[in-house]
């Protein structure tokens, strides 16, 4: 006999990864529940059709049983009262019945064929007609439906000299009929039985295999053929599929598993896309990472060039000078006159200063050491400075304003930040006073503010330093933090002013931006610090030397 498939003990595995791309996360198996649709969707498929079969042959054997017994019995009860009838009327045909009433032995005292009853109707419990049929029979037996003994045959005789009327009552029983009507109750059965093992051979040899094992075999195949990555067999072929519903549930998940693969395909071939797009951008960045450090290094010369350039371009004014008055001396020594006149000896003072401002500006630029911060109160600060401003640069024609709060407190190196604040109002003067304005004007206002702001999850105070001068060039804004760049064309700037401010805000952990003022003609220079108290690490911020901000967001 062919084996059911439902009824192997190998149990269903969870659905594995269905290629790279889904390789990628974890396929949980779904979890068991309870099962619903009561006894039989707890059951195998075999044995819900036997299940089934055998309760459809019980039911068919009652109905014939219910059936067939009522049309039985009615026949064995005709033969019987058939028989009743033929006895009781050759009992009447006996010579003398008539006279004496009475039956022949046989029948008079019972068999276990016969049963005999003699009396008057109510002895016999006679109801209905029976008894007026039997007197209007005119002597001849008739049939009797119900009595005391049973159906049969009921004959009335005559009242005679000596003996009343009487009814006598005979109910025969035909074993032939009953043994035959047993028979027929037992064929009934054996011909159901026969009946339930041969649908329950052909079910299971023929019906069964075909049309439900096999298609669940084949199912159950492909589905291990999915969870095994085996592509090949996890379709089944349209050949096999049947044309009843088990074959819907075929196609469908035939339909189903092309839908995923070809998912699966599209899905990796973004994978691949995404891939070698990664791949490209990884080796791009490599090289433009490359590319950087290479215009890193190039920047680098290219500053300590300029740098070198700017130093040798301040040398050597004063170097020539001071080699001009000590030739003279020379001179002037060969001649017994070896003193230098007032006038230069006040010029060589000039220029051995000069030298000395720029040696202490390269000092403060090239200076690398921790800012000793305190808590600072920053009016006061600036107030510091606009003083220190006032005694180095006559700042009579500018009228300077602190706007500051005097509430305003931040942690910082209030020396280091007070050469920032001189830096920065002594450009806004300088540049200031470039201008050339009428007496009858108004003189210009360097503000000074400050303010808290948050940027980009920090809390920084803001210090903004605005003038009313010329404003910047767009060509040296760009380069205005680095070494050298000097917008004054006198002779006190050298160019490293805004480059040790820049370094020292930088040392706090802030950023120094510079921009022209878009409301009116000026520039504004704008100190970013930190609100809180900074660390000792400085923030990842372009270095001196880069190209400068030119006023964008930090």
């Amino acid at each position: 006999m062919t084996q059911d498939p439902t009824n192997s003990p190998t149990p269903r595995k969870g659905l594995p990864a269905l290629g790279p791309f889904f390789d990628r996360r974890t396929v949980r198996p779904v979890a068991k529940t309870r099962r619903e649709g009561g006894l039989l969707a707890r059951m195998r498929v075999r044995k819900k059709l036997l299940l089934l079969h055998t309760f459809f042959t019980i039911a068919l054997g009652i109905v014939l049983l219910v059936t067939l017994r009522p049309a039985v019995n009615a026949v064995v009860r005709e033969a019987e009262i058939e028989k009743s009838l033929t006895l009781l009327e050759l009992a009447r045909r006996m010579p003398g019945f008539t006279q004496t009433a009475t039956l022949p032995p046989d029948l008079a005292t019972g068999s276990a064929s016969t049963r005999t009853a003699i009396g008057t109707a109510s002895e016999l419990s006679l109801r209905g007609s029976g008894s007026l049929d039997a007197i209007n029979a005119s002597g001849a037996p008739v049939r009797l439906d119900d009595s005391r003994i049973g159906p049969g045959a009921l004959l009335f005789v005559p009242s005679t000299p000596g003996n009343p009327e009487t009814f006598i009552a005979l109910s025969a029983i035909v074993p032939q009929a009953r043994t035959s009507a047993t028979r027929l109750y037992i064929l009934t059965f054996v011909a159901l039985l026969t009946m339930y093992l041969l649908v329950a051979i052909a079910a299971e040899a023929l019906v069964l295999p075909q049309s439900v094992y096999r298609p669940i075999r084949r199912m159950l195949d492909a589905d291990d053929a999915v969870q095994q990555g085996r592509k090949d067999a996890e379709l089944i072929p349209e050949g096999v599929i049947p044309g009843d519903e088990l074959g819907e549930i075929m196609r469908s998940r035939n339909e189903s598993v092309l839908k995923l693969r070809n998912q699966e395909a599209a899905l990796n071939s973004a994978l691949a896309k995404l891939e070698e797009v990664a791949n490209d951008l990884k080796t791009k960045n490599h090289l433009l990472e490359t590319a950087q450090r290479n215009l890193v290094d190039a920047d680098r010369l290219a500053s300590l060039g300029i740098m070198s350039a700017g130093i040798a371009h301040e040398l050597n004014t004063p170097l020539a000078v001071i080699k001009g008055l000590t030739e003279r001396m020379q001179t002037n020594q060969q001649g017994s006159q070896g003193q230098l006149s007032p006038a230069d000896a006040a010029l060589m003072l000039r220029v051995v200063g000069r030298l000395e401002r720029l040696s202490e500006s390269l000092l403060d630029y090239a200076r690398v050491r921790p800012p000793r911060s305190s808590d600072t109160d920053l009016h006061t600060t600036v107030q510091e400075a606009v003083l220190l401003v006032n005694l180095d640069r006559d700042a009579r024609d500018v009228v300077i304003v602190n706007d500051v709060p005097h509430d305003t407190r931040i942690f910082c190196d209030g020396d280091r930040m007070v050469q920032v604040f001189v830096n920065l109002i002594r450009n806004a003067v300088d540049a200031t006073r470039s201008l050339p304005r009428q007496q009858t004007e108004p003189r210009p206002t360097i503000r000074i503010a400050a303010a808290r702001q948050r940027l980009e999850n920090r809390d920084l105070l803001v210090l903004r330093i605005t003038d009313e001068g010329p404003g910047i060039a767009p060509d040296v804004l760009p380069h205005l933090f680095e070494p050298f760049v000097s917008t004054r064309l006198d002779s006190k700037g050298t160019g490293l002013g805004l480059a040790v401010a820049d370094g020292i805000v930088r040392e706090h952990g802030g950023l120094l931006l510079a921009s022209n003022r878009s409301d009116r003609r000026g520039a504004m220079f704008e100190v970013l610090l930190p609100a809180q108290t900074p660390t000792a690490q400085t923030p990842n911020l372009p270095q001196p030397g880069s190209p400068a901000n030119d006023g964008a967001s930090l």
